[in-house]
């Protein structure tokens, strides 16, 4: 089955069909083809995500649909080059850069600026651009394509007569329910963006594990991911919406850990397979990308020079990297602390506290005596006080008694019973048939390979992600 493409007028449909089709067998040969499954009991499609591959660009495959319109009779090459504007650069200066002669440039740019401000262009942005170039004689520039917006794509390119002519082209957008899943290689974030979530999603499963898994000790290469969510998506796979986290999955150390959405007293919650609320009463790491440095227990301390009692866990991470609340609770104390630096208190129920040092800043409005939710943004990584570098001191305290983060025994959640736990595993038994019957049909399909459309508009199969 081969990726959707986008909906084109008469006149545009036969270069740019060949076009695409050239782009979309040149990305398919040895690494399998998207596809987008239908939903194991609903009319909407399902994708199910797994490796990587060449990327399909349609802006790509738009230009050399026009590239067809202009045929070299002087036996020019035409090669298209991928331009990137440079910190101070214009769109003339990047052109230019490469050699395209500038009455050629200023033409192709009075015809694009129709649809966009080509004077204030920002840093980083890419696009295609296509030169001719002939055995002697100046460099011509046949024409550009760019992506303006997440569905809309615009080419400038010479047409017969050697005019410059403006196309839009604009994505159908689609609504379905996607099942990503792979292995991790480089983080979790890196693997499942590569899938087709985004970053608020990526973000929000991120937390969730943070309740069971430590990812600075527990995360491994190759370990596997899943995750069920809604998305709005473009015909070519680009992914321009993504609803909330229905299910997560995360293969690591040797154990899985689940998580299911269910909407439970009137919230949005998550709950494991027997239907226990996995939000803890404290996460395990309460800041999203970091690494143990320096575990509870006696330990040369590295700038005073003698040993002494490290009465909490320093998790190493760049400064600025955003701090949670590791449970709801109420601020207590937000002071400059000596040694720890700029310091965070924050009081839970049952005598439980948990403290926060060598912070770079705090979150905005954040003062004592406001209540905190789990998760929620309180401050952030860095360097202040007796530090040798960013990092965070994390403290666990019950009635005032300093514990190791790692194995204090902290309350566990709620448990549904009764009608709820009825309808959580019909809920449950949703997510599992609609994962079950995407990967039957994707690897009946893909002859084993499970296979996808990613957020770029790439298919991948074959390679990690």
């Amino acid at each position: 089955m081969t990726p959707r493409l986008p909906r084109f007028s008469q006149s545009q449909s036969v270069s740019l069909h060949v076009a695409v089709l050239a782009v979309v067998s040149a990305a398919s040969l040895g690494a399998g083809l998207a596809m987008v499954l239908p939903a194991a009991d609903g009319p909407r499609p399902v994708s199910v995500a797994a490796k990587s591959a060449p990327k399909i660009d349609l802006a790509a495959a738009q230009h050399l649909g026009f590239r067809r319109e202009s045929l070299r009779p002087d036996g020019a090459a035409v090669s298209t080059e991928e331009v990137v504007i440079k910190p101070g650069d214009t769109f003339a200066s990047a052109l230019q850069r490469l050699g395209a002669a500038p009455a050629d440039v200023a033409a192709a740019l009075k015809t694009l600026s129709a649809e966009m401000d080509v004077v204030n262009v920002r840093a980083g942005m890419r696009f295609k651009a296509a030169f001719a170039r002939a055995a002697s004689g100046p460099v011509e520039l046949v024409g550009l394509a760019l992506r303006t917006g997440p569905v809309r794509a615009v080419s400038v390119a010479r047409d017969a007569s050697g005019a410059y002519r403006l196309r839009a082209f604009e994505e159908k957008v689609e609504e379905e329910t996607t099942v990503a899943a792979g292995p991790i290689n480089g983080s979790l974030y890196e693997s499942a963006t590569q899938a087709g979530a985004d970053a608020r999603l990526v973000s929000a499963a991120t937390k969730l594990f943070a309740h069971k898994v430590d990812f600075s000790r527990d995360l491994h290469p190759e370990d596997h991911f899943k995750l069920v969510f809604d998305r709005k998506v473009t015909e070519s796979g680009r992914t321009v919406e993504t609803g909330d986290l229905m299910f997560a999955e995360l293969e690591a150390k040797g154990r899985t850990t689940r998580f299911y959405r269910f909407r439970h007293d009137g919230q949005t919650q998550y709950f494991d397979e027997f239907g226990k609320n996995i939000k803890g009463f404290l996460l395990k790491t309460p800041v999203e990308v970091a690494r143990v440095t320096s575990s509870f227990g006696m330990r040369f301390h590295p700038v005073l020079g003698y040993n002494r009692m490290h009465q909490g866990v320093d998790f190493g991470a760049p400064s600025g990297t955003p701090v949670f609340a590791a449970g709801e609770g109420v601020v207590e104390e937000v002071k400059w602390a000596n040694g720890y630096g700029h310091w965070l208190k924050i009081r839970h129920t049952g005598g439980w506290a948990t403290g926060y040092g060598h912070l770079s800043a705090y979150a905005r409005g954040l003062r004592v005596g406001q209540r905190v939710a789990q998760g929620q943004l309180v401050a952030y990584v860095g360097s202040t006080g007796v530090s040798t570098g960013p990092h965070l001191h994390y403290e666990v305290m019950s009635n005032n008694k300093k514990l190791d983060p790692k194995s204090a025994r902290v309350p566990s959640g709620t448990v549904l019973g009764g009608r709820e736990l009825t309808a959580f595993k019909a809920e449950k038994a949703h997510i599992e048939a609609l994962i079950a019957g995407a990967a039957r049909r994707d690897t009946a399909r893909s002859g084993g390979t499970l296979t996808t459309a990613r957020s770029d508009g790439a298919a991948f199969s074959g390679g990690g992600l």
